[in-house]
């Protein structure tokens, strides 16, 4: 069952915090590792966690991944993980999207879906098999023939 423990009123939706910590996991993880991500998400939905906290994401996120709370700390707040955050923030604002739940996917290929207000899986989950693919289509002719060239 979901958990609205984590909302705070009076942070009329600012939850940076969550998120830099997430952006700086990356860089001692991977790009492409989301047990941060996956923790907090998990924290505050079923927990009730309130995420928007520094010290409780960092908590989170430690525990999930036995990261040093200081040095992952030291990075959510460091110039450069903010302006990541800002950067893919205002890259999701720009799709001017007016219903949550929502998503941006995109390719490597230069594949985009887009999906505002859908809030069940299938829809998501049929342009997320296509997208892979596409990918993987992509991929084997790469391997034969070269890149694509750019558009």
């Amino acid at each position: 069952m979901l958990n609205s423990g984590w909302f705070e009123a009076d942070r009329a939706g600012h939850y940076e915090a969550p998120n830099w910590v997430a952006e700086a996991g990356r860089d001692f993880l991977g790009k492409d590792d989301e047990r941060i991500r996956l923790a907090l998400s998990d924290a505050a939905m079923r927990d009730g966690r309130k995420i928007g906290d520094m010290a409780t994401s960092v908590e989170i996120a430690a525990a999930a991944t036995n990261l040093d709370p200081t040095k992952l700390q030291e990075a959510a707040e460091s110039d450069a993980v903010r302006d990541r955050v800002a950067k893919s923030t205002q890259h999701f604002f720009d799709h001017q999207l007016s219903q949550r739940p929502s998503f941006i996917v995109e390719s490597n290929i230069r594949d985009k879906a887009v999906f505002s207000g859908l809030w069940t899986s299938a829809p998501l989950i049929a342009s997320l098999e296509n997208m892979l693919a596409d990918h993987a289509r992509y991929t084997a002719h790469a391997t034969h023939f070269g890149e694509a060239p750019d558009a």
